[in-house]
């Protein structure tokens, strides 16, 4: 069996990423006062939706990019895909920090590009491990 080493690299950059999110959301927290949920702020909840929708949806990458690494799928492909996923992630954070890739203000047009690549390349990711799992197992 193969060590996961991609899937470690892939691990301990999102790891860092969520850390960060966490830190500027709670520092938020601290600044505006509020202790817990939104606080009817748009800010916070951006900040709040970047770091959870991290959360939803690294975690289960990870696993399944590991156990894929382990077994069947080839290692160029689970590099593609793992850098694919964790781009996607960083252009969706990134537009998730501005009010107009969070709600789609006219003038953000590029952050909403980057916020359709970041949902786009994390859903192209898990159907794409997903299918060269199943088809090398088979």
């Amino acid at each position: 069996m193969t060590p996961p080493i991609i899937s470690a690299y892939a691990g301990a950059l999102l790891i860092i990423m969520q850390g960060l999110l966490m830190v500027l959301t709670g520092l938020h927290r601290a600044k505006s006062g509020i202790n817990l949920g939104l606080g009817d702020d748009p800010v916070m909840e951006r900040k709040v939706r970047r770091h959870g929708n991290l959360a939803e949806n690294a975690g289960i990458f990870l696993a399944v990019l590991a156990v894929a690494e382990m077994t069947v799928v080839p290692h160029q492909v689970i590099l593609i895909i793992a850098t694919v996923f964790v781009v996607a992630r960083l252009f969706h954070a990134i537009a998730m920090s501005t009010e107009a890739g969070s709600h789609g203000a006219d003038s953000g047009k590029i952050f909403v590009a980057g916020r359709a690549l970041g949902a786009f390349g994390t859903l192209g990711s898990f159907l794409a491990l997903g299918g060269f799992l199943l088809f090398n197992l088979m």
